[in-house]
């Protein structure tokens, strides 16, 4: 699988895995203290060949990614679940750690930010009622909306701007519910 943009990651391993993974160009930024030439170099990526952003599931990979998208508000992302960059010893997590099968998929359910405003329809309301906030098992449920949506994952306060941002309608929002509530039935 040959990808055509730029897959920013953040850092040697990264790209070491990326390669097994597909064939592709990397832009590393060596971790989250993304330096301007890095953005700069980024910013050069995406106006000739397009950017993939794909980073660690934790606080640093969303900082990284909230850095480049200021400087790129309409770039692509990529998103792989935590369970599927944790070191087989545990001791790690990581882009590195992904099996190709999991990177491929990941970049092959990219997902653009539209420049246009996407208002969500899907309210408070909405979130509180499919346990997503207020709830004792919340952060699992938007854990696994992330990966089932391909958002990655978010705190209760990211939740509706990352719903916008990636404009997942009412239609996608509930089929996402329905299943982790199948998941969790059949658990």
């Amino acid at each position: 699988m040959k990808i055509k943009e730029v897959i920013v990651v953040e850092g040697k391993d990264d790209t070491t895995a990326i390669r097994k993974a597909v064939e592709a160009d990397t832009i590393e930024t060596n971790g989250s203290a993304i330096s301007k030439e890095c953005l700069e170099r980024i910013q050069h990526a995406h106006e000739v060949r397009g950017v993939i952003v794909l980073t660690d599931p934790d606080y640093p990979g969303r900082r990284i990614r909230a850095l480049i998208e200021q400087q790129i508000p309409n770039v692509k992302h990529a998103f792989l679940p935590k369970k599927q960059t944790i070191a087989k010893n545990g001791k790690g997590l990581g882009i590195e750690h992904a099996s190709p099968e999991d990177i491929r998929t990941a970049l092959q359910n990219v997902y653009t930010v539209a420049d246009d405003k996407f208002v969500s329809t899907i309210t408070l309301e909405d979130l509180i009622a499919a346990q997503l906030l207020s709830h004792p098992a919340a952060k699992k449920r938007r854990e696994r909306l992330g990966e089932l949506l391909n958002i990655g994952p978010t705190n209760g306060k990211q939740l509706v701007k990352r719903l916008e941002m990636f404009q997942i309608t009412e239609e996608q929002f509930g089929a996402a519910i329905a299943q982790m509530n199948q998941e969790e039935k059949h658990a």
